[in-house]
């Protein structure tokens, strides 16, 4: 394409922070023929310890999550 290692590399990092910067603040971020990526929020559960059968409180947290286009998913069946 005409560019070389290092303005590909600077291309890649902007990608990259701004779609950090919209997952941050809570946007789904969406590329076309690619997929859909979201901020997911998991909710706190409680978790058994199959060894010594305690309990442990797992706290929520927040999880990256991908979904792939439908053209995509269409090239890998």
């Amino acid at each position: 394409m005409g560019r070389s290692s290092k303005e590909t590399s600077d291309l890649v990092a902007s990608l990259l922070s701004g779609m950090t910067r919209q997952l941050e603040e809570g946007n789904t971020v969406y590329i076309q023929g690619f997929g859909t990526f979201e901020v997911k929020k998991k909710v706190e559960r409680i978790s058994v310890n199959p060894v010594s059968k305690q309990r442990m409180l797992v706290p929520p947290k927040l999880v990256l999550s991908y979904k792939p286009s439908a053209s995509l998913k269409d090239k890998f069946k």
